[in-house]
């Protein structure tokens, strides 16, 4: 595997794949990389004859400068991963090389991306938006792949590459959970050992919740995912939103929609770290 730093080196190597025909996928990642990543990269490399791998902590898309300083950097580590999950290149820029300027484009997709996310953390999206779109300019992959952990932004991004116009694939890959179900994440690194345990609570509820939805309405179904989270010491529900699993639009009944989609928020141990997951209810 090749470490690329520069935007230069980056093109030249892709100039060499598209001469010899061969397909290209995108994982673009924030570093601190897990088994979820892992599982990314090697569904590219199963289905692409060039894998390349980004590894950019990007800060544009954080409102929070504590929360972007806290943020786990490995990239010794992520590189030793990637290497063993079989990928062709890591693109590991600094922040001046993507960059140079600042970037002042606005993109705007609403109700996706003024819901949940989008509603707690402003700009949050613009900021994905900028720096998956620098990505894809730069990589010109066939296929990009994104965990569906991170449901809303893949739906922001699916809305993106049809405004652009970008001539790829988008291929969302299943959530990798802990043996307890928490989701894995970069944050989770920050969890004590006893934080971890309570944190299984957020998706064995989702997942408890799932038998509620022939007994109990919409409302009834989010106030007591909400309530018997809430319930746990050292949990607090940011948010829970029922939605369409398009639009990112409330449903208010069960009939209303054929993809309908909870998506939670919440804050764990006393730093806090903010964990998201997400459960199916339809579709």
């Amino acid at each position: 595997m090749e470490r690329i730093t520069t935007i230069a080196a980056l093109r030249a190597e892709l100039d060499k794949v598209r001469q010899a025909g061969k397909t290209v996928g995108l994982v673009p990642t924030m570093g601190a990389l897990h088994e979820g990543h892992a599982s990314l990269v090697r569904r590219s490399v199963q289905e692409n004859d060039v894998t390349v791998v980004s590894i950019f902590l990007n800060p544009t898309q954080f409102n929070d400068k504590t929360d972007l300083a806290k943020y786990p950097r490995t990239l010794e580590a992520d590189c030793a991963l990637l290497e063993a999950c079989g990928a062709t290149l890591a693109f590991a820029p600094s922040v001046e090389e993507i960059y140079p300027e600042p970037d002042t484009r606005q993109f705007s997709y609403p109700p996706t991306d003024s819901v949940m996310e989008g509603a707690f953390r402003p700009g949050h999206f613009n900021g994905v938006c900028q720096i998956v779109s620098k990505l894809f300019m730069m990589v010109e992959p066939d296929r990009a792949y994104f965990g569906e952990k991170d449901f809303q932004q893949i739906a922001v991004i699916r809305r993106m590459v049809a405004d652009l116009g970008f001539k790829l694939q988008i291929v969302p890959c299943p959530v990798i959970r802990e043996e307890g179900g928490l989701a894995k994440s970069s944050r989770n690194t920050l969890l004590t050992a006893d934080e971890r345990q309570t944190a299984n609570h957020i998706y064995q509820t989702l997942r408890q919740s799932r038998d509620w939805v022939g007994q109990m309405s919409v409302q009834e179904v989010h106030d007591k995912v909400v309530s018997d989270i809430n319930a746990v010491p050292g949990l607090e529900v940011q948010y829970y939103s029922i939605v369409d699993g398009q639009t990112l639009a409330d449903v208010r009944s069960w009939d209303e929609s054929s993809d309908i989609v909870g998506c939670i928020t919440v804050f764990c141990g006393s730093q806090p770290i903010r964990l998201i997951d997400h459960i199916r209810y339809k579709g």
